[in-house]
């Protein structure tokens, strides 16, 4: 997020080409650049503010409990903290570990999880980090070694099947170096506990033991299936006649705007609930992020509203009255 339209507009911006590697079967955009990436004050990813998304990590909690329990966790790379402090009110005993955290709970450490750091975990979280990571696999085995090769781990990433299937190439974007199957695990774990999606299958989850991690191999058998097409509605126009918005000022909402407006097909604002986001600036587009008490009052009845996870559908009808056309981008 940007504090001006032109700071939006002159961001960093680099190319993405997705390559299924021979070797280990792991996808990954070849052309990253890891320079080009700053997780700072401006980086809000924070979605803890929609009740539906709430009700997401209650559910990966209950994972938590089951197989990690509730005592010496560590949760690396916890971001703002909400999902820590979820843990800590359901009585985990727990430490994150985020050098960009900008709380003041004692319980994390503005630093990297390491060897020597704290004692032994009896179990670590990995929530949506292990995408942002340059060489996963490699990330793993430092998180192994540095709990003394063992303990369990539980992961969640998006899920790339997904992406494929709905054909979502609005969550195709530059923060996501690599994109998961669940396949992909089966490989690089002896030994998963669990497994599934989560979050309408959006999510995959995988909670596994730290010690069984071995280096993933290609499996001819299993080929990623990329749709040809995947780009196809781009060049749908976003709307006749009428006005257009977009609910959801995050990634997808960045991509969508983006290419919408390569496209030729320009929305006539962005609106997002998350207070951190709203009189900011979308990267590239330079589009202000609106609240919907700033959007909605002037909006015709019957404008296209987009909603950039249709998760959050019912959500943010209920908010806005019901009082406009929908439409889930993500919907089959």
């Amino acid at each position: 997020m940007y504090d001006s339209a032109q700071e939006g507009k002159d961001c960093p911006k680099g190319d993405i080409r997705l390559v299924e590697d021979g070797a280990t079967g792991l996808v990954y955009n070849v052309a990253f650049r890891p320079e080009l990436m700053s997780y700072d004050g401006n980086y809000q990813n924070e979605q803890g503010v929609s009740s539906y998304f709430r009700q997401h990590l209650e559910a990966v909690a209950d994972i938590v409990d089951c197989y990690l329990g509730r005592q010496h966790l560590v949760e690396v790379g916890c971001g703002k903290g909400f999902f820590l402090e979820l843990l800590l009110r359901r009585g985990s005993e727990i430490t994150g570990f985020d050098e960009t955290y900008e709380g003041s709970n004692p319980r994390v450490r503005r630093q990297y999880y390491g060897p020597g750091v704290i004692d032994r975990a009896e179990g670590l979280v990995l929530r949506h980090v292990l995408e942002h990571v340059q060489d996963p696999f490699y990330f793993l085995q430092l998180l192994r070694d540095a709990n003394g090769g063992s303990g369990r781990i539980y992961i969640e990433v998006p899920c790339f099947d997904w992406i494929c299937k709905r054909k979502a190439w609005f969550d195709i974007f530059y923060e996501h170096v690599n994109y998961f199957r669940l396949a992909d695990f089966r490989r690089m774990f002896g030994q998963i506990l669990d497994c599934g999606h989560l979050f309408g299958g959006q999510y995959l989850y995988v909670v596994a033991e730290l010690s069984s991690l071995r280096s993933p191999v290609y499996d001819a058998a299993d080929p990623v299936c990329f749709p040809a097409d995947f780009t196809i509605k781009v060049d749908v126009p976003i709307a006749a006649g009428n006005r257009s918005v977009v609910w959801g000022g995050a990634s997808k909402g960045v991509i969508f705007t983006l290419l919408k407006a390569r496209a030729g097909y320009v929305v006539d604002a962005v609106i997002d609930i998350n207070p951190a986001k709203q009189g900011k600036y979308l990267a590239a587009t330079g589009i202000q992020v609106c609240s919907p008490e700033q959007v909605l009052p002037q909006l015709p009845k019957g404008s296209t509203v987009f909603v950039m996870n249709s998760n959050y559908l019912d959500e943010i009808k209920r908010m806005s009255n019901n009082a406009y056309h929908y439409i889930g981008i993500d919907n089959e």
